[in-house]
C-alpha cells in the first residue's frame, strides 16, 4: 500500500488553519486515516455553470493541492453532466439548464484558471481530472430507479432549500431531486474515500456517502469547507451574480478587486486564498491600517496568479490612481465625433457601461468623472475633446480621440 506523509504538524496545521469547517463522521477519525500513512483517493466536484471562477472556488483547489502535496491522490471532477440538470440554488427558484457544448467551453476555461494552483505536471501524484457524463450518461432508467431505490421522498424533501420553496409556494422541479442520486453516484464511479465540498453541498456529499456504504460497503468521508460568507452581509462571492474577485481578469483588475472587498473580508481571504503561515497573517492584520494590510492580500493573491512582476506594476498602478490620482498608463482610446455630447451617450459609445440605465446609475451615483473632475447630472450635455479622460466608477477609464 502507497505510503503517505505523516508529519502530524503539517496534518494538523491543514486541519486548523479555518478553511475545513466540518467532517463527517468525525473530524478525528479522518485525521487518525491521514495520519495513517494509507494513501486517500480525495476528490471535489465542479459544475462549469458559469465560464469564470472566483477565489472561493480558489481556495477549494488550494486545500486539494495540499492534500496532493502530503501523497494523496487527488482528482477534480467536472461536472459536464450535473452541470446541465443544475443543482437547486439557494435562491428558491431552479437553474437553467445548459447545453454540453457550453459545459465544456467553461470547463476548457476553468482548466487554464486553475493551472497556477495546481501540481498538473507533476510525474509521480499528478492531479486527475474525471468528468461525470462518462458514467452518468450511460445510465439506463433500470439503473436510475435502483439508485432513486436507496432513498425516501422525505429523506430528500429535507433539503433546507426544498423546505423553503415548500413554504413560499416555489415550484421545485421533479429533475431536482434526481440532483443528490447523480453527486451520490459520482462517489461510487471513482470509488472514492474522501468528498471535498462546500457546507451547502453536504446533503449531495451524504447522499455519495449512503451510496457508497449501500453498494460498496464502504464509508467515506465528508469534508466540508468554508463558503467564505461576509460575517456582516452574509453575502458570498457568486458567479451568476458577477461579486467577488474573479481569476479570469487582469492583474490591475484582479488587484482592484480585491482592494474593493471590503475590511471584513481581510483576514477570511488571507487564510483561506494565499500561502502565508497562520503567524505572518496574524502580523499582517495587526496593522494600524486596513487599507495596508489589504494591499499586502491584494499582491499575494495577484502574485499567485500572475507572478511577481505583473502584481508590483499592479501595485504601482493601483498606487498612482487612487492615492496619486494619476491616469492608468494604457487606456483604451475611443473616437468620438462630437464636441458635446450627453454623458449617457458618452458612457455607452465608449463601452463603459452596457445600457442607459446603468449609465444613469453611475451618475447618480457620483461615479462618472471627466479629467478627475466629477460630472453632476446625466440630462445635461458635457463638452469633450480629444485627449479628455473619463472614468467610469473605480477602475474603468477611456479616453477620447
Amino acid at each position: 500500500m502507497s505510503k503517505t506523509n505523516t508529519d502530524q504538524q503539517k496534518i494538523q496545521e491543514l486541519m486548523d488553519r479555518g478553511t475545513i469547517v466540518e467532517v463527517l463522521p468525525s473530524k478525528k477519525e479522518f485525521v487518525d486515516r491521514l495520519k495513517s500513512g494509507q494513501k486517500l483517493r480525495l476528490y471535489i466536484g465542479i459544475d462549469a455553470t458559469a465560464p469564470t471562477l472566483h477565489l472561493s472556488h480558489a481556495k477549494n483547489f488550494m486545500l486539494m493541492e495540499k492534500f496532493r502535496q502530503l501523497g494523496h491522490e487527488v482528482i477534480i471532477l467536472f461536472g459536464d453532466f450535473t452541470a446541465r440538470i443544475g443543482d437547486p440554488t439557494g435562491e428558491n427558484k431552479s437553474r437553467p439548464q445548459l447545453s454540453r457544448k457550453d459545459v465544456i467551453a467553461n470547463i476548457k476555461q476553468w482548466q487554464k484558471l486553475v493551472k497556477p494552483l495546481m501540481g498538473f505536471s507533476d510525474k509521480k501524484n499528478p492531479v486527475k481530472i474525471m468528468y461525470n457524463h462518462s458514467w452518468l450518461s450511460k445510465l439506463s432508467m433500470e439503473d436510475l430507479i435502483n439508485l432513486a431505490s436507496n432513498f425516501t421522498v422525505q429523506q430528500i424533501i429535507e433539503r433546507d432549500m426544498f423546505q423553503k420553496r415548500l413554504k413560499e409556494k416555489k415550484p421545485i422541479h421533479l429533475h431536482e431531486f434526481l440532483y443528490p442520486l447523480m453527486q451520490g453516484y459520482d462517489s461510487v464511479a471513482m470509488d472514492v474515500d474522501v468528498e471535498v465540498c462546500g457546507t451547502d453541498q453536504i446533503f449531495n456529499a451524504l447522499a455519495g456517502r449512503t451510496l457508497m456504504k449501500k453498494l460498496k460497503n464502504k464509508d467515506k468521508f465528508v469534508v466540508a469547507v468554508t463558503l467564505m460568507e461576509n460575517p456582516k452581509t452574509g453575502e458570498l462571492m457568486s458567479k451568476s451574480k458577477g461579486t467577488g474577485v474573479f481569476l479570469d481578469t487582469s492583474p490591475k483588475d484582479m488587484y482592484g478587486q480585491v482592494m474593493s472587498q471590503p475590511d471584513e473580508m481581510i483576514e477570511i481571504l488571507l487564510v483561506n486564498c494565499t500561502l502565508l503561515s497562520l503567524e505572518e497573517i496574524k502580523k499582517i492584520m495587526a496593522l494600524p491600517n486596513p487599507r495596508d494590510a489589504k494591499a499586502k492580500l491584494a499582491m499575494e493573491v495577484t502574485k499567485m496568479f500572475h507572478g511577481e512582476k505583473e502584481a508590483l506594476k499592479a501595485e504601482q498602478e493601483f498606487t498612482n490612481i487612487f492615492a496619486k490620482k494619476e491616469n492608468p498608463d494604457d487606456m483604451p482610446e475611443f473616437a468620438i465625433s462630437q464636441n458635446t455630447i450627453s454623458p449617457v451617450e458618452l458612457l455607452l459609445q465608449m463601452q463603459l457601461v452596457t445600457s442607459k440605465g446603468e449609465a444613469k446609475r453611475l451618475i447618480d451615483g457620483g461615479g462618472l468623472k471627466l479629467n478627475h473632475e466629477k460630472v453632476a447630472t446625466w440630462d445635461k450635455d458635457i463638452n469633450i475633446k480629444s485627449g479628455d479622460v473619463i472614468q467610469a466608477g473605480k477602475r474603468k477609464f477611456g479616453k477620447i480621440k
